[in-house]
């Protein structure tokens, strides 16, 4: 073999390796669990096993799959509305995250190099302490007597929160859409945060230079430059909270309440309180679809924009 034909065998090999694994993780990690959710959310129940969805029996293959489950899904209300009620507050917080982690990133990058790390330490310290302990405490400062829910008092907060229908009753904080809502976006705001500062931290500023050369003021340049400039970092951020606010569990069991009720909750029970395997896997089947489509035909028409641009 020549010279040149093994650099090129190495240089196969090595970019083989480097998409190969990235694809080897979520076929592990990701592709191998969600197929075997799939396989139990059409498979009939015995008692703690289930039947086999490919069998073969004299000569004969055969592929029995029970799909009653899907079909009560799409009839039965209260999924649908727990599904939209799910992407409602998902939204929800990803907008609110957003218009309150965009100024903050924008200052950020806009810092003094000496000062970003210490503002980058202080967006990352809420991860030092545990996740559960974070949403505990919400739950204490909202709660009766709490100083989160006292000073709420004081400014009459509550009442406009009951007037928009946020609280059932003025002072009544806790297990209530402002409570998840509010708990939410306090701990998946340094997920939008993150994404957005890598974004301007990296951006060139002789652009706005240029602009107000142009006679731009600082606002039009903003929505004209640093506004198209940031969108990566502003779907990315918007992703990373968007995803997991979906399927979201302990916060909703900890700081929601009856009129909050998420899918989180909904695979919980069917779990571990109906022990019905089959429907709780074709509840996480259905999620995952209303996650993972939307989001495929996204990125095939940014893919698309971007050639097109190209």
């Amino acid at each position: 073999m020549s010279r040149i034909a093994r650099w090129f065998a190495t240089l196969w090999r090595g970019r083989t390796a480097v998409i190969g694994i990235p694809y080897f993780w979520l076929l592990l990690f990701f592709m191998l669990p969600f197929l075997i959710v799939l396989k139990i959310s059409v498979s009939e129940m015995e008692n703690v096993t289930f039947k086999d969805v490919l069998t073969y029996k004299d000569g004969v293959l055969a592929l029995s799959l029970k799909l009653s489950n899907y079909i009560f899904l799409s009839e039965d209300d209260l999924y649908v509305k727990t599904y939209l009620s799910s992407l409602r507050y998902a939204a929800v917080t990803t907008i609110l995250c957003l218009f309150i982690g965009y100024p903050f990133a924008y200052f950020m990058a806009r810092a003094k190099a000496t000062v970003q790390p210490a503002l980058l330490m202080l967006v990352m310290l809420p991860f030092w302490t545990s996740f559960l302990l974070r949403v505990y405490a919400w739950k204490g400062l909202l709660s009766d007597n709490g100083w989160a829910a006292d000073a709420i008092s004081a400014v009459g907060l509550d009442q406009l929160l009951y007037a928009t229908g946020l609280i059932p009753a003025p002072g009544q904080l806790m297990n209530t859409p402002f409570s998840l809502v509010l708990g939410m976006t306090y701990t998946y705001l340094p997920f939008m945060i993150l994404p957005l500062y890598s974004n301007l931290a990296k951006m060139d500023l002789r652009l706005l230079e240029a602009a107000q050369d142009l006679g731009a003021t600082p606002w039009v340049a903003f929505w004209k430059i640093t506004v198209p400039l940031s969108k990566a970092g502003i779907i990315a951020g918007s992703m990373l909270v968007f995803i997991p606010c979906v399927g979201e569990f302990v916060i909703p069991e900890l700081l929601g309440g009856p009129q909050t009720l998420m899918i989180g909750r909904v695979l919980w029970d069917e779990f571990f309180s109906n022990n019905d395997w089959p429907m709780a896997s074709t509840v996480a089947v259905v999620m995952v679809l209303l996650i993972i489509v939307p989001l495929a035909i996204f990125n095939k028409y940014q893919a698309e924009s971007t050639e097109k641009r190209g």
